[in-house]
């Protein structure tokens, strides 16, 4: 065995734990790349809320799992446009499915995103993160799950940037799952019923901007806004 096979074993480092970081790059290369941040928008979902509609009242049961694997992939991937699925979300399956529905799939993706951060990757996500980690530091030392509780339910922090602060900082993968689940509850429930509002939005208003959200019938429910699953 070489000097080099022999320091890499001795560090832990393997190209196979590069593999994770690689395909996050590439999905995020590829969403700028091919410019698919023009279909996450308000307008797309109007367009084409006839034809997702049918196919949700005929494939229900795919629909919501090829939605739940997307969302999950774009808080793995940390794209943007998680508020814009979010809305699609209630606006599709309703206040409470689609709720839910987008609560398992950001739970899904932040732990996805914790994990990589364990490996031997976790340095090179480190310095993404930057020092706004260190703030967090004495919080999650002092009681972790109550912190991240926190952390989900007010957003005092990007949403990426508090999938990967656990993981630098010993939090346990249990721990880490259940304050995510029940800390980013309230909020996306709040924006799945802004998004089961749009369908009479679209009615009334023609084609949406976010100052159309800020009509009685959708903005009462952001009263109660707190942090969404993004």
């Amino acid at each position: 065995m070489s000097d080099d096979s022999s320091d890499a074993k001795q560090s832990g480092f393997s190209l196979g734990k590069l593999a994770p970081l690689a395909i996050l790059a590439a999905g995020l290369g590829a969403f700028f790349a091919l410019d698919l941040g023009q279909y996450v928008t308000l307008d797309t979902l109007k367009e084409n809320r006839e034809v997702l509609q049918t196919f949700v009242a005929e494939n229900a049961a795919i629909a919501v799992t090829i939605y739940m694997g997307v969302y999950a992939l774009m808080v793995a991937f940390s794209l943007p446009g998680a508020l814009i699925a979010t809305l699609t979300g209630g606006f599709l399956f309703g206040t409470l499915f689609g709720g839910l529905a987008t609560v398992v799939a950001a739970t899904i993706g932040a732990t996805i995103v914790f994990l990589i951060a364990k490996t031997a990757l976790g340095d090179t996500l480190r310095a993404k993160a930057g020092p706004g980690i260190q703030k967090m530091e004495a919080g999650f030392q002092k009681n972790a799950f109550s912190y991240l509780l926190v952390l989900r339910l007010v957003p005092l922090f990007p949403f990426f940037l508090v999938n990967l602060a656990p993981a630098f900082l010993g939090v346990k993968l249990r721990t880490f799952m259940i304050a995510t689940f029940f800390g980013i509850i309230s909020g996306t429930f709040v924006f799945a019923s802004v998004g089961n509002c749009l369908v009479a939005l679209f009615d009334k208003v023609g084609a949406p901007n976010p100052g159309h959200i800020v009509q009685p019938e959708v903005f009462v429910p952001m009263l109660w806004r707190s942090q969404p699953a993004f």
